[in-house]
């Protein structure tokens, strides 16, 4: 990972999904060099939920780069080694694809055959693993492995991500793709039907592993000499796994987020 002026699930596609570093956000890093920068933002996201509708969340901008440790929103970790082209990190990252079963649509669930009161909450989890990184004139290619470590859905993911930097004036726009893989615990866990739900009389639905393509587009300026404003969108094609869950809104395919913030450096 590159220097970073915001926390990562701000800049990469994946407010519903794993909250880990794509090349998008460690591009636009480039954009500042300095020590700590605080700030704040929001997310809106289209969630796949049956009658969810938009999910918007706060975030907090807290980013610490240091020679070795670096902490970015809700994410952290340790370079193992940091060269000038690759880099290899230990990375520590929030989930955030819990979901409250209350803000599901009551009549959208009995659509698709599920009662809301005999449905479990889904709960947030953090992720442990790795991430490296290849950057050159061509752009940035970030391969990363994270696994739940606090056995909530007890699952894995594997993600690529590539991202090339352009830049017009003082502004930086990054566009991106990437693609998701999420074993079978974690799409189970957050799109399938838990065994205590199924023992209440829900269908069982275990889909199994999913792969999630995306793409995303980032931005980020400077306002004067210690302030910045960054945004930017993203959409993810759902794949089958999902869409047929359901826990799903009905006829979606894919999942547009929306994000702004502004922070000061120090």
């Amino acid at each position: 990972m590159l220097k970073y002026v915001v926390s990562v699930p701000f800049l990469l596609p994946g407010l519903a999904l794993a909250q880990n570093a794509s090349s998008t956000g460690d591009l636009l890093a480039k954009a500042d060099e300095d020590r700590w920068s605080i700030g704040v933002a929001a997310a809106a996201r289209q969630s796949p939920y049956a009658g969810e509708g938009t999910r918007v969340r706060p975030l907090p901008l807290v980013t610490f780069e240091g020679a070795r440790i670096f902490w970015r929103g809700v994410s952290g970790g340790v370079h193992l080694f940091k060269g000038e082209s690759f880099a290899l990190d230990a990375v520590l990252a929030g989930r955030f694809d819990g979901v409250d079963i209350k803000d599901l649509g009551r009549r959208e669930l009995a659509a698709n055959g599920v009662e809301r009161d005999l449905l479990e909450d889904r709960d947030d989890g953090l992720d442990a693993g790795l991430a490296a990184s290849w950057s050159s004139r061509a752009g940035e290619f970030k391969l990363s492995a994270l696994a739940d470590v606090t056995d909530t859905s007890g699952g894995y993911e594997i993600a690529a991500d590539y991202a090339y930097a352009l830049t017009w004036g003082r502004t930086t726009i990054v566009p991106g793709v990437g693609v998701r893989w999420m074993s079978s615990d974690v799409v189970n866990y957050y799109h399938g039907t838990l065994e205590e739900e199924v023992a209440r009389g829900v269908a069982r639905y275990q889909p199994g592993s999913a792969l999630v393509p995306q793409f995303s587009v980032g931005f980020s300026r400077p306002l004067g000499e210690k302030w910045r404003v960054m945004g930017g969108v993203d959409y993810r094609f759902l794949p089958d796994e999902i869409t047929d869950s359901p826990l799903s809104e009905p006829d979606t395919d894919g999942s547009a987020g929306l994000r702004i913030g502004i922070t000061r450096s120090f």
